[in-house]
């Protein structure tokens, strides 16, 4: 053989390696990441062409397939579309999956490596595959009742909830309002879903944003309680310690800025107890307790409650945030604003029920969750969801003495409007401004019953259309978390 064959024969033999290779890395490799990528046309139309699982709340979908008479089979059904939408998300030919359709959709398509057995079984019997089921933690009644209480709210208002079980994570309502018809985006006339997907996204109001995991907010008083346990933490403070009052807080470096109370009011005295001030939502308490603390233990105890983490991941979840930059200094004011939840702290729902249900179940910070159980076709258990604790986020002390003191607050303070007879409960109320050409933002954070939580709550309103004035989250969130508790407990 001479030379220029010898040459063009290894030349050869390496390209073919090199096919070989990379056939075999998309194939067995790279398959399952090609596979899960929205908009492959190849795998969506198998997918469209089998018998995908539901989504159940107890025994009842809220996402099904049923039979159809064209080219795909199967049609994607939303029973209560708007209710669920924030969990279920959409199934579309056209714009791909989101929400558990996403997050689930090994299970649902049949493709997850654990229903194998079945796809050989229907493959042996010359059955189309099936997919598997999922179960949610949803509580039907507390979901309902989250959503009513942001329908009742006057206007075209904007708001979320979330309600989760304090000591497991299991996530028991999630609804924001507006929402949307998932069902609109699962049809199969696709110039209809279309439409419906540029009339959604050219919304102001943003309908398919999840706005308990996805929207991060400035949380106003709720954070006080954040505050408090930094306070309690690392100045060893209890709920009968004396704290500032007053009717306004300056400091060296605060300049002619003062940090004063909603009202205008002095809090009870220029000296009150820990409590009284959480009671009254003394901003000048808290701004002072912020600066005291520090901003690094302040970033730290915010951090410890989940704030800067992604702790779900069964949706697409935003990280909460003390500051937008932990390495730059914050100036003094801007400091005790961050101890009353204003300047650059920012919150989802999500993140400030899991704070309160911390709180709640004696400082232990539970990852949350929406999926209790996976099942095959045939109905056979192939995962059941295991609570997992996070973290400590606070001592056992710490967070009984706060837990007496949200309950002081609802029934001595700010929180009247969430007390339930016979049932201690407890709340914080907030009332976040934002700028002076939109209202403030409401906000309640709650869990009950205080001597054996079974259910903590955030809620949130944005927008409404009640006057500027008329704005709190006592009046407006308040009854929300109120009525999504009483569906929990009973």
């Amino acid at each position: 053989m001479n030379r220029p064959i010898r040459v063009m024969s290894i030349v050869c033999l390496v390209l073919f390696t090199a096919l070989l290779i990379g056939v075999n890395y998309i194939q067995f490799v790279d398959a399952d990441t090609l596979n899960a990528k929205n908009g492959n046309r190849r795998v969506i139309d198998e997918e469209f062409a089998r018998e995908r699982g539901p989504i159940l709340v107890g025994d009842r979908p809220i996402a099904e397939s049923v039979p159809v008479d064209d080219q795909w089979k199967f049609q994607r059904r939303y029973p209560e579309g708007k209710l669920y939408a924030d969990i279920t998300g959409y199934f579309s030919y056209t714009y791909g999956r989101s929400g558990l359709e996403q997050s689930q959709n090994d299970i649902l398509s049949g493709s997850d490596n654990r229903l194998f057995v079945n796809r050989v079984v229907d493959l042996i019997g010359s059955n189309q595959p099936r997919g598997g089921s999922v179960s949610v933690t949803i509580n039907r009644k507390a979901q309902r009742a989250a959503s009513e209480g942001l329908e009742g709210l006057p206007g075209d208002a904007k708001g979320a909830v979330v309600a989760l079980d304090p000591s497991t994570g299991a996530i028991l309502a999630m609804t924001g309002t507006p929402s949307y018809n998932p069902n609109a985006l699962a049809s199969h006339d696709l110039a209809s879903v279309r439409k419906a997907w540029e009339r959604l996204n050219s919304n102001k109001n943003q309908p398919m944003l999840n706005r308990s995991t996805q929207q991060i907010l400035p949380p106003g008083s709720t954070f006080k309680i954040i505050t408090a346990a930094a306070a309690m933490e690392k100045l060893n403070l209890s709920p009968s310690s004396v704290v500032k009052g007053g009717r306004g807080l300056t400091a060296p470096g605060f300049g002619s800025y003062v940090l004063r109370n909603q009202g205008g009011g002095n809090c009870g005295g220029n000296k009150i107890t820990l409590t009284q001030a959480l009671e009254v939502s003394c901003n000048v308490t808290f701004g002072d307790l912020a600066m005291k603390v520090g901003q690094d233990d302040m970033e730290r105890q915010a951090d410890a409650f989940g704030f800067g983490s992604r702790d779900f991941d069964q949706l697409p979840m935003s990280a909460s945030q003390f500051t937008s930059d932990p390495d730059v200094d914050l100036e003094a004011p801007q400091l005790a604003q961050s101890g009353i939840g204003q300047f650059e702290v920012a919150a989802t729902p999500l993140q400030m029920a899991m704070a309160t249900g911390a709180i709640a179940n004696g400082g232990a910070l539970m990852k949350p969750y929406l999926v209790s159980t996976a099942r095959s076709p045939d109905l056979k258990t192939i995962e059941t969801a295991k609570p997992e604790k996070i973290r400590d986020a606070i001592s056992g002390r710490t967070a009984a003495g706060l837990s007496q003191m949200l309950v002081d607050v609802v029934e001595n303070g700010t929180g009247g409007s969430a007390a339930i007879p016979g049932v201690e409960v407890g709340g914080k109320t907030g009332t976040a401004q934002s700028t002076a050409e939109r209202p403030p933002y409401a906000w309640f954070v709650s869990f009950a019953p205080a001597d054996d939580p079974k259910v903590a709550v955030a809620v949130v309103v944005e927008s409404s259309s009640t006057g500027r004035d008329d704005i709190s989250g006592g009046r407006l969130a308040g009854p929300i978390a109120r009525s999504v508790m009483q569906a929990v407990i009973g």
